[in-house]
């Protein structure tokens, strides 16, 4: 089954992650936040760090303080018709690679700003993302080559970038390595 979803729950995540982590909700902190008197967005993060608020949960701080970017209010649609606009063409591709994404498993569809991100239950295992006006790429979370630089663990670590052309193009070595990204990151 594929969920599309988008910032929104992102936003809600972090909610949950501040109570949590702090014990207290974003109406408390809004309070705090105010009576800090931090009125630019790096003192401000500076206070949060040392109130023991980092990650997620302060960057929603931050934007309840200072508004929250337009990209947060799209729809999980409408981020993604914003990534094909100007190159229409390209979009059954991704039509094309969710299809074939929806077969493997259990999984949700994370539209974002500039890409479109495959999630098992465990963690992202493959974004998709228009990368020229002729090329989308796909890039796959498949296990590191010993010879691979060491990467921190909290990044999304993409270790295989498949250009694809055309929706024709998305052929059985690209759902073979599609698979296999999946069922490594389950």
């Amino acid at each position: 089954m594929v969920v599309a979803e988008n910032w929104r729950e992102m936003v809600d995540w972090s909610v949950a992650l501040l109570r949590r982590g702090t014990g207290e909700g974003v109406p408390e902190w809004n309070r705090r936040v105010l009576s800090s008197g931090h009125d630019n967005e790096r003192d401000l993060r500076v206070w949060l760090r040392e109130q023991g608020v980092t990650g997620y949960p302060q960057m929603l701080l931050v934007m309840e303080r200072f508004g929250y970017p337009e990209l947060l209010r799209a729809s999980s649609d409408g981020l993604v018709d914003a990534q094909y606009a100007d190159r229409p063409e390209l979009r059954p591709i991704l039509d094309r690679l969710l299809a074939e994404a929806a077969l493997l498993g259990p999984m949700r569809v994370r539209a974002r700003k500039a890409y479109v991100a495959l999630v098992t239950p465990r963690r992202t295992f493959a974004i998709v993302k228009p990368a020229t006006r002729t090329r989308v790429d796909l890039g796959l979370r498949l296990p590191s080559h010993p010879q691979d630089p060491p990467r921190p663990p909290a990044t999304v670590t993409i270790t295989v970038r498949i250009g694809i052309g055309s929706a024709d193009a998305v052929d059985d070595d690209i759902l073979t390595s599609l698979r296999h990204a999946y069922l490594t990151n389950l």
